[in-house]
């Protein structure tokens, strides 16, 4: 699967397909019915299978203060969609110049022009263009103008009968819902990033950790939770918090994390982080004697956790 950066650098083999567009947060079992869709009728046609995201994504853009948090940063989306058996991912970047498009002009400049699109697929609750304009009833109409068919897909419910959303994952993850947010996904949660240097504040309570970079993106994730992570081959098992850390007045959020058992250099390196278990949420401490006495009941709960699989 090939990662395309922006209109300008499609080339010859990613036009004439089927394409599908949105945010993808989380690549859930609601995107997976889109993605399966897709890749089916471009088998059909004979032609490529793309996706179309944006980075930001058009909330972050418009209102990052109150935009959601991500179930996915882009390693990560681009890491699940590629699991889908996809040719190319489109990753549009959402900025003035885009948002300033009505429908039409997207239509025209980006699907037809740019793609030469045979077959558009959206989900159900897909809208476009500046202000909004655009709904399927929209493509639609273009679509026969242009010569190209439009479908779009039913929402999958969940057992309970919800329409699975990545706002319900969200929603699962606020009540620390560990099972319900994988059921809705399809796959585990995962979070990856390079570690940076820090404070070494956690090594000095005699807990060091390895910090990873979230890039300025607000995790949909937030406390201390039980994790895994694979490291040359072998998983290891830890303790993380993700969040803005309120103890030493934090700002950004971080994604900090204890390995039980590890000793080695971690700095530069990517790690992929498998949320498996919620243990408490982030709360600021009196001080760093409360802060250490915490991670020590975090860090057995974790291990309580996982002698328990």
């Amino acid at each position: 699967m090939e990662l395309v950066r922006g209109i300008y650098n499609i080339q010859k083999q990613h036009k004439y397909g089927v394409l599908t567009i949105g945010n993808f947060d989380g690549v859930h079992l609601g995107h997976q019915a889109i993605l399966a869709r897709t890749k089916a009728l471009a088998e059909l046609y004979q032609a490529p299978a793309g996706i179309m995201i944006f980075e930001p994504q058009p909330r972050e853009f418009f209102a990052p203060d109150t935009a959601p948090g991500r179930l996915s940063r882009l390693r990560d989306k681009v890491a699940l969609l590629k699991e889908q058996g996809i040719d190319y991912v489109l990753c549009m970047p959402f900025n003035n110049r885009l948002r300033n498009l009505d429908a039409n002009a997207f239509c025209q400049q980006v699907l037809s022009d740019g793609l030469g699109v045979q077959h558009l697929v959206v989900g159900d609750d897909f809208r476009f263009g500046c202000d909004r304009q655009g709904d399927f009833h929209f493509l639609e109409s273009f679509g026969v103008s242009q010569g190209f068919d439009v479908e779009n897909t039913s929402s999958i419910l969940n057992a309970e009968g919800l329409r699975i959303s990545s706002t319900l994952v969200r929603q699962h993850l606020e009540r620390g819902d560990m099972v319900s947010a994988e059921a809705a996904l399809g796959h585990e949660m995962v979070m990856s990033g390079r570690v940076v240097g820090g404070q070494r504040l956690a090594r000095k309570l005699g807990f060091p950790t390895a910090n990873v970079f979230l890039k300025g993106v607000t995790p949909a994730l937030s406390g201390v939770y039980a994790v895994t992570v694979p490291i040359s081959g072998k998983r290891y098992e830890g303790v993380a918090n993700i969040g803005v850390r309120p103890t030493v007045e934090g700002k950004t959020p971080i994604l900090e994390v204890h390995l039980f058992n590890f000793t080695g250099d971690l700095y530069n390196h990517y790690l992929d982080v498998t949320f498996r278990h919620f243990i408490r949420p982030e709360r600021k401490m009196s001080g760093l004697d409360e802060l250490e006495k915490q991670i020590q009941c975090d860090k057995e709960e974790a291990v309580r956790f996982f002698s328990n699989l």
